[in-house]
């Protein structure tokens, strides 16, 4: 793999990702100033992720905002395939997805795909990935999300509901399409390959549209459901994507929950934070002090500061500030992850406490609840 080529699926990250070309590989929409006046003005207010374009592309965003405003509205739905302990790049569309919901009053369903990552990690028991399920929705709960407007549901236990919604969709995709999709072979077990159908399942739980905040890696899952959606008579699901938070070491890799030194867990205590940011946290600084006071620092290649930008500073005249006093040299990269730190511990220990004090009951999907409804 020379310098200019990547590699971006669910489940594999390598080298560095040109945004510019992925749009044009994958067929995204960028977002344009215009139509993120458009969702500020229907939301009441900006966010930073779409004002410093994290979330940078989308798939039918505008039939979303003509949906909220002249029709049936939507629903919101995300997910996650719990092979780990949540990282900060797992909370980037979940709290997006949060500011959605408080914003526009929608209805939120967060999908777990324990039996995704049961298929493939072969470390992994049912009952591993099940319980990293519960683990992660506390996560999820916890950054503020109405119960009574939010549904978890975890594939191994909301199969009643899933699965005849999985078959509709499955009976539609053809091996082909998955396959070109994913690069799956003849090793390929089974599970992976009906996995799609099942991931596309949560987008028929309503009539209505679904607006689907994800990271950008999942983008292909939802290229296929939105081919067989009409066909099954349901709105094509709409995406808005962010790019990849990077790993720890530097930004070839995103961030990967089953590494745990390319990751920042929701889990890790004050003490882990500050070890994993002093010792590992990739430097756009100088090799001396004196050089670095010269030149200054790379914002764009320096995981501290990309950390603060993308998350954990959404004041944009202090980010500003830092971007500008690092770029003159006039800080220190050790000064730089100290911000970071100090930032990431105080976020971390309030997460921390909601998480604990998160009653998951509340949040769980309630099947009969959902079967009387649709017979309404």
């Amino acid at each position: 793999m020379n310098s200019s080529d990547f590699i971006l699926t669910p489940w594999e990250s390598k080298g560095d990702i040109d945004y510019t070309r992925l749009v044009e590989r994958f067929g995204l929409n960028v977002i344009s100033d215009d139509i993120r006046r458009q969702v500020a003005d229907a939301a009441g207010e900006d966010h930073f992720l779409l004002r410093r374009k994290i979330f940078f592309s989308h798939r039918d965003l505008d039939v979303i905002l003509h949906s909220y405003q002249n029709g049936p509205g939507f629903f919101l739905y995300t997910g996650r395939g719990p092979s780990g302990n949540t990282h900060i790049g797992h909370l980037i569309p979940w709290m997006f997805a949060q500011w959605l919901q408080s914003r526009f009053g929608a209805t939120m369903y967060f999908q777990l795909t324990d039996d995704e990552k049961f298929y493939r990690d072969s470390k992994l028991s049912l009952d591993d990935t099940y319980n990293l399920a519960l683990q992660n929705a506390r996560d999820f709960a916890a950054l503020g999300f109405d119960p009574d407007k939010t549904h978890i549901l975890i594939n191994s236990q909301h199969i009643n509901t899933l699965y005849p919604l999985a078959a509709q969709a499955a009976k539609k995709i053809n091996y082909s399409n998955t396959k070109a999709s994913f690069g799956f072979g003849n090793d390929t077990n089974i599970g992976m390959i009906f996995y799609t159908a099942l991931q596309s399942a949560p987008c028929f739980l309503e009539k209505r549209p679904v607006l689907i905040p994800l990271g950008v890696d999942q983008d292909p899952h939802f290229r296929l459901t939105r081919d067989i959606a009409p066909v099954l008579r349901y709105p094509k699901p709409a995406l808005i994507h962010n790019i990849m938070i990077p790993s720890l070491t530097g930004s070839s890799s995103k961030m990967s929950a089953s590494s745990e030194n390319s990751a920042v867990y929701t889990t890790d205590t004050a003490k882990q934070i500050r070890q994993k940011i002093n010792k590992y946290a990739y430097s756009g600084g100088q090799e001396s002090v004196a050089k670095h006071r010269q030149l200054g620092g790379d914002t764009q290649s320096d995981v501290s500061f990309l950390y603060l930008w993308m998350f954990f500073e959404p004041n944009d005249s202090k980010i500003n500030q830092i971007k500008e006093e690092y770029e003159s040299g006039s800080m220190l990269s050790g000064e730089l992850k100290q911000i970071l730190i100090e930032s990431m511990v105080t976020y971390m220990e309030r997460h921390q406490n909601r998480r604990e004090s998160v009653n998951i009951k509340e949040f769980m999907f309630d099947e009969t609840e959902y079967k009387n409804k649709m017979r309404r």
